[in-house]
């Protein structure tokens, strides 16, 4: 086991793979990472699958049988994805069954209902079915239509990731919904214990944007500001879970078995070439939360990352203050966070489309 990545499991940061392929299944690289480098989770998106679908040709069996059974495109991308899962989940089984939270692995529902309440409830129900692993966890955005969908989730005993969180004003609403799910889900009767769910925050966006916009200002005071946004704004969605998971609400759930709804930090690979790349680990070390990296970050860290304790409880004061120098020098930081979260979704919704293409193309080769 790399020392450096157990120093950060010790910390109390679970340790999640953003990456997953019939590959890394079937030839054993996934339970190596389990038993080598301290992963304990794995999160997928349709990026990652097109990806791995397009370079894998562990798939074509599935395809070919799939396209002579008249399979269209949607369910052969739901049959693939949901199996790769299904197999991750079982890989991760021993985990999971040591341990309260870990051992998961995330699916998406489909992008294109990110705004369709209603359609993201189906498609959580279905997937959810379909993986029938109890360590699974289907994505849910965070847009204003998929809050009700993650009560709803929740209350019927699925367990949830809500991606693409970027605001506190969000992750607050978020929040809300897991509690509301988990109370509908104790007055029917549904054990609280078997219900899972994280919040994905995401980092290295945030810095993107911001990072675009002081480069435009020019001053030393917005050049000073740099690399600083992301993180802050990290720190502060922490206090907020402290807040709420120390609240009467809570503990009345907690008390009927509930767990709580953990930070997870994701987007965490780093975008600018000029940063460490390691800092959207090494400063978001805390007890009690997930980093779900791509395995370039997570070896770059089990070759010089360091641990060196607690690197966000107590850091608010700090943290509003770069948030409060942004608005100063002229960023408007509402502004950000919502140009990102529309940026989010049309991303979420274009790799659906890259997926389908791929497999599109793979069918095509199947049928010919």
């Amino acid at each position: 086991m790399t020392d450096r990545l157990k120093a950060l499991a010790d910390a109390g940061v679970s340790i999640w793979l953003d990456d997953l392929s019939r590959e890394r299944i079937e030839s054993g690289n996934l339970a190596e990472l389990v038993k080598e480098r301290s992963v304990v989770g794995v999160t997928t998106n349709p990026t990652i699958f097109a990806g791995a679908i397009a370079d894998g040709e562990r798939y074509d069996d599935q395809v070919k049988r799939l396209v002579a059974d008249g399979a269209d495109v949607d369910k052969v991308i739901f049959e693939l994805t949901t199996e790769d899962v299904r197999n991750a989940c079982d890989i991760l089984k021993t985990v999971a069954d040591g341990s309260p939270s870990d051992g998961r692995v995330s699916i998406e529902v489909e992008p294109d209902l990110a705004n369709d309440t209603e359609g993201t409830i189906g498609s959580a129900e279905a997937l959810w079915k379909a993986v029938d692993r109890s360590n699974a966890l289907i994505k849910i955005p965070a847009t204003k239509e998929g809050l009700p969908a993650i009560t709803h989730a929740i209350a019927h005993g699925i367990s949830v990731n809500v991606t693409l969180i970027f605001s506190l004003e969000r992750y607050r609403e978020v929040m809300d919904a897991y509690l509301t799910g988990l109370e509908q889900a104790r007055d029917a009767g549904i054990e609280l214990a078997t219900i899972q769910s994280v919040a994905s925050f995401f980092v290295s966006r945030v810095d993107t944007e911001v990072d675009s916009r002081l480069d435009k200002i020019g001053t030393d005071e917005a050049t000073a500001l740099k690399g600083k946004a992301a993180i802050a704004n990290a720190r502060l969605a922490y206090a907020a879970y402290q807040e709420v998971h120390s609240g009467e609400r809570w503990q009345s759930l907690a008390d009927s078995g509930a767990r709580t709804q953990r930070p997870l930090w994701a987007s965490t690979g780093v975008k600018n070439p000029d940063y460490p790349d390691t800092l959207y680990v090494t400063e978001l070390v805390v007890d009690g939360t997930v980093n779900t990296m791509p395995e370039k970050t997570m070896d770059a860290f089990a070759d010089h990352g360091e641990v060196t304790g607690d690197q966000v409880t107590g850091r608010v004061e700090e943290s509003q203050k770069v948030l409060d120098g942004l608005e100063a020098v002229g960023v408007d930081f509402e502004d950000v966070l919502l140009t990102i979260e529309h940026e989010g979704v049309d991303k979420f919704k274009k790799s659906w489309t890259e997926l389908v293409e791929t497999v599109r193309g793979q069918m095509e080769k199947a049928g010919a």
